[in-house]
């Protein structure tokens, strides 16, 4: 017997099909309402955050982990303007998000002015499509918008749906398909550039792979190809984990910085794969090392042009090259490789510090009270001068571990990110680290973590101060203002709002909050006083 559905129900359906579980959002009463009841029917979650950017960013960290498209939901006007700068996210960091918005019908717009402005314009630049599902064939429409969002660049799209059009009925038998294939993310990969490719290779004694975000999703690949050719391996801060950074071949963190010049200079190739140049720092390319690309897409702007570049599936290009030859043979020692690692670590390291405890420290502590406790976690960064500590300090086991802005930049990201990756596996906690400011930024999502009984480890490297860009108005010698302010009690918050919260100032005291974290059913916040004295030489040391 032929059933009629809503347009709101076909939608819902069709996010099941490709593997949604969770919505996060903040409803309007439009057709967000519909949105949450479909879902409701659907088993789909819906989290209720505190903010819509908080909100597009947790959808997009779930995508980012799992591979299934990011669903954020929220209300036309102030909804949609408060969740621009998680669509930014979503768009810089290729996390493919379904932004899902009220909107206003064509008659409405003949006599309301409030809350109303082109809301499509405001997101055009962010999106990679909009839709309204008003068409004939909703159903293929929002195929469509699904396959736009999960092929390379991945990123966001906007459903704009009315109340009208979300409770519109449409035919069961012809609207709802059977599941379609979504990922479209590759073409036929050129022979004579794989040739071109295989032969740079080859002849390379020194090699240095760089891996980018893109190379999240063939981390088998990889590893595999890695290991055959025995290269040097540098990853961006979104692609750490794809290779363990226990590994012996992994010399740290590439950024178009500084930091790497050492590894960079001792290599004869550089073997670019799946790296996005979004993820590189605002500086000209400074290496004079042969480049060679293996990439999912081709970016029309970049910081290098490779002399040979091979585009389309980063899986088969790997695999077809490690089947190719033997590349067992090259020129870095084992000796050579500990060297660039320790050196490059030891440039980062901050010097002993009498008050408070130094960043670095706080990174490593952390991750041997992971270690003594069997676990090893997925981390998020937040934005600011406490990521270069993390990111050099607190090991990555597999690729996905980390959740970082790095596209955008954006701070108030870490938090909610944790959160989102806490609630889709509860089976172990997940870190959080932060600065004061970041944290300022979201704190009501403390309330959601409390809420969703998150297993976050929010650990805030609390200065008083936007330390980064304090070492910028520093380094132009002008006089602080702006930049700092009181020092706020956050475990203070965490505890009146249901969680475990500690301030600690010493290593001690953040080890015991630590192991205590660690045992914590529910969401930890541990606030430690950072000397934010070494922050300058470790940004010259990174950057340059």
């Amino acid at each position: 017997m032929t059933q009629t559905i809503t347009v709101a129900q076909l939608l819902v359906r069709k996010l099941s099909q490709a593997g949604v579980k969770k919505i996060f959002g903040l409803p309007g009463g439009g057709s967000s309402l519909d949105i949450i009841a479909a879902a409701a029917a659907e088993n789909i979650q819906f989290v209720l955050t505190k903010t819509e950017n908080a909100a597009v960013m947790m959808a997009g960290a779930l995508a980012e982990t799992s591979g299934v498209p990011g669903v954020a939901l929220m209300t036309k006007g102030p909804g949609l303007t408060n969740a621009a700068n998680g669509v930014a996210y979503a768009s810089l960091d290729r996390a493919p998000v379904i932004v899902l918005t009220d909107g206003f019908t064509p008659k409405q717009l003949t006599y309301i002015t409030h809350q109303v402005f082109d809301q499509q314009a405001v997101l055009n630049p962010l999106v990679k499509a909009v839709g309204r599902l008003e068409s004939a064939d909703p159903a293929s429409e929002i195929d469509h918008l699904l396959k736009v969002a999960m092929t390379y660049p991945l990123g966001p799209v906007h459903i704009e749906l009315t109340s009208e059009t979300a409770r519109r009925t449409v035919d069961f038998t012809q609207s709802v398909s059977a599941r379609s294939e979504q990922v479209a993310r590759s073409g036929a990969i050129d022979v004579e550039c794989f040739e071109e490719l295989r032969t740079a290779i080859q002849n390379a004694r020194k090699p240095i792979a760089v891996i980018g975000l893109e190379a999240r999703e063939h981390t088998d690949a990889v590893r595999s190809f890695v290991d055959s050719l025995g290269c040097a391996v540098l990853s961006t801060y979104k692609a750490k984990g794809v290779i363990p950074d226990d590994n012996a071949q992994v010399l740290g963190i590439f950024t178009g910085g500084s930091l790497e010049q050492e590894a960079i200079a001792a290599a004869d190739l550089i073997v670019l794969i799946g790296m996005d140049p979004v993820e590189l720092i605002l500086q000209p390319w400074r290496y004079t090392t042969p480049v060679v690309d293996i990439a999912a897409v081709r970016h029309p702007v970049h910081y290098i042009e490779p002399s040979v570049q091979v585009v389309g599936s980063i899986t088969e290009t790997l695999t077809r090259l490690v089947a190719s030859g033997s590349y067992a043979q090259t020129g870095w020692s084992s000796t050579e490789l500990e060297h660039i690692r320790r050196h490059a670590q030891t440039q980062l390291a901050y010097a002993p510090v009498k008050n408070a405890v130094a960043p670095d420290r706080v990174a490593q502590l952390a991750a041997t009270s992971c270690k003594e406790a069997g676990i090893k976690p997925m981390f998020s960064i937040d934005a600011g001068a406490h990521m270069f500590s993390v990111a050099a300090f607190f090991p990555a086991a597999r690729a996905g571990d980390v959740l970082i802005s790095n596209g955008l930049a954006t701070m108030a990201f870490a938090l909610p990110a944790a959160i989102s990756a806490a609630v889709q596996d509860p089976s172990a906690p997940v870190l959080c680290f932060t600065g004061d400011g970041g944290l300022m930024m979201c704190l009501g999502e403390l309330c959601t973590a409390v809420e969703q009984q998150a297993q976050v480890i929010v650990i805030v490297f609390n200065d008083s101060a936007l330390s980064l860009i304090d070492i910028k108005q520093q380094s132009r010698a002008l006089e602080s203002n702006g930049v700092r302010w009181q020092h706020h009690d956050f475990a203070g918050t965490m505890r009146a709002l249901g969680g475990f919260g500690a301030s600690v100032t010493t290593e001690q005291e953040f080890v015991t909050a630590m192991a205590t974290a660690l045992k914590t059913n529910g969401p930890s916040l541990i606030d430690v006083s950072i000397d934010p004295s070494g922050y300058p030489e470790q940004l010259k040391a990174m950057r340059g």
